[in-house]
């Protein structure tokens, strides 16, 4: 379903520790990769446990029989399983969670596709200043960025609310990380449902981004799916259109027990906005 502008995708866990979390399709790779096909998206984005447990299903076989793409790479099954993070205070564990967050950009490159950071950011407290959690979350960004672009691809990094990290919540501040970092190779996840909380104007947000964004979670106010919330998503899809994005639409929503109806309706907003 994909158009001059945008392509479509939608979220797909394989991660039952997330149960409640904002993906519209649960497990079953095979199947509901050919279902998500059928539907007509062009794409699929996975959160999956990790890069091992990719291989071990074979997504390269599964998404070439589909004929679906892989749109990214989810990373947060880090923190939701083992709560690492790249700005823990023990260093060990800031270890491991580049090297979790690695094997998924490695994994990912192998269909060009990015892997996104967006949990795995954690958060500053206890004896660790914001100042100090910054500069851990630059230091592994910018080794994770390099690993991206030897690989041939980009890393993403999501800005989130307020309730979920104290790190880094508008889109401009953001940008500005991306500014600080070393490398050129990351680039910004703006989900609308984050943004929706954080920003005065969403649209004016991602203008002041042009030339940064990679990734889009098309999702409404109340992580629904887009046009079953409060969200005006016409300015918002003008603003991408006005700073060049060609990237994914990809649907991060809560589907409530009907995965199939949250999709439909993904779709249908895709194709009256896209």
């Amino acid at each position: 379903m994909s158009n001059a502008s945008f392509s479509s995708a939608v979220t797909l866990s394989l991660v039952p520790e997330a149960a409640g979390g904002p993906f519209v399709f649960w497990d079953d790779l095979a199947g509901n990769a050919r279902l998500i096909k059928s539907m007509g998206f062009d794409a699929v984005e996975i959160f999956a446990p990790s890069a091992e447990f990719l291989r071990s299903l074979d997504l390269k076989k599964v998404l070439e029989e589909a004929e679906l793409r892989l749109a990214a790479l989810g990373t947060g099954a880090g923190w939701v399983l083992h709560k690492w993070t790249l700005t823990h205070s023990d260093p060990s564990i800031r270890g491991k969670a580049r090297d979790f967050v690695g094997e998924l950009i490695k994994h990912a490159s192998e269909f060009g596709a990015p892997a996104i950071v967006g949990s795995m950011q954690g958060r500053f407290e206890g004896n660790v200043s914001r100042q100090q959690a910054l500069a851990w979350l630059r230091e592994g960004l910018n080794e994770l960025g390099g690993m991206a672009a030897a690989q041939g691809t980009v890393l993403l990094f999501e800005p989130l609310n307020r309730y979920e990290t104290n790190l880094i919540n508008r889109i401009e501040d953001g940008v500005n990380l991306l500014k600080s970092l070393e490398t050129d190779s990351v680039r910004l996840l703006v989900d609308l449902f984050h943004a929706n909380i954080e920003e005065t104007s969403t649209a004016t947000a991602i203008e002041k981004a042009a030339g940064h964004i990679g990734h889009i979670h098309f999702v409404d106010s109340n992580r629904r799916a887009a046009g079953w919330g409060q969200i005006d998503f016409k300015p918002i899809v003008q603003a991408l259109k006005s700073v060049g994005y060609r990237g994914y639409l990809s649907a991060e929503a809560q589907a409530h027990g009907d995965a199939e109806g949250a999709a439909k309706q993904t779709l249908r907003s895709y194709r009256s906005l896209a």
